[in-house]
């Protein structure tokens, strides 16, 4: 079973479609499509990068594609019953028992509060996930309507995660226009998230640095 069978199956497709739904209700921004797609990318590239076998690449990548299901069950603890669901999915399609872990790890383990890098997979799907800032995530239309999280989102004009030749640094570069979002904005809402970017690098053996507006602040 591969990435490509994941990612055309129509259950699969229904709930992420659902679940993203669900966050558009809540006020949250773009979890669909556009979103799980990049974060799949995002751990095939970290993984990829980092000299894992091709098979864990692509067990990764469907972790990526999978992590944000739970949210058509409730926005609270998604990342852990999105890890019942995604056992569920991947043992109807006759995954063997050692693949389904480590994938319904990572999801279990990909948010900030309860999540813990666990495993290189679960490490690269925290880094792809919470890098994932950028302007087209913010849903809503009006500029005079946006909370925090939309003016945070809505003032990242690129937004670009990579590492270095030597694979020893891992580096999230962010370009933020200040007339719609102060870089203290974004750690008011983001500092648990780079805290668990950079202890995610470090069980990858990697330093994360951030960089906002050139200037690196960790």
């Amino acid at each position: 079973m591969t990435y490509e069978q994941i990612r055309q199956n129509k259950d699969i497709q229904t709930y992420i479609t659902q679940a993203d739904a669900s966050l558009a209700a809540l006020g949250y921004t773009e979890h669909s499509f556009a979103h799980v797609g990049h974060v799949s990318d995002m751990v095939g590239y970290i993984l990829e990068t980092m000299g894992s076998p091709a098979r864990t690449v692509e067990l990764g990548r469907i972790a990526g594609y999978l992590h944000d299901i739970g949210n058509v069950v409730n926005r609270v603890d998604h990342s852990q019953s999105g890890a019942v669901m995604a056992f569920r999915l991947l043992d109807k399609m006759n995954f063997p028992a050692d693949e389904i872990s480590l994938i319904v790890t990572a999801i279990g383990n990909h948010d900030e509060g309860t999540g813990v890098p666990v495993n290189d997979v679960a490490a690269a799907l925290i880094l792809a996930d919470k890098s994932d800032v950028r302007r087209s995530r913010v849903r809503t239309k009006e500029i005079a309507d946006f909370d925090i999280h939309d003016r945070v989102n809505y003032s990242v004009t690129r937004s670009e995660l990579k590492i270095n030749e030597a694979h020893t640094i891992v580096k999230l570069k962010l370009s933020v226009d200040t007339h719609f979002s102060s870089v203290m904005d974004y750690f008011a809402i983001f500092m648990n998230r780079m805290l668990l970017c950079r202890q995610a690098a470090d069980r990858l053996g990697l330093q994360f640095k951030l960089i906002i507006n050139e200037q690196q602040l960790g």
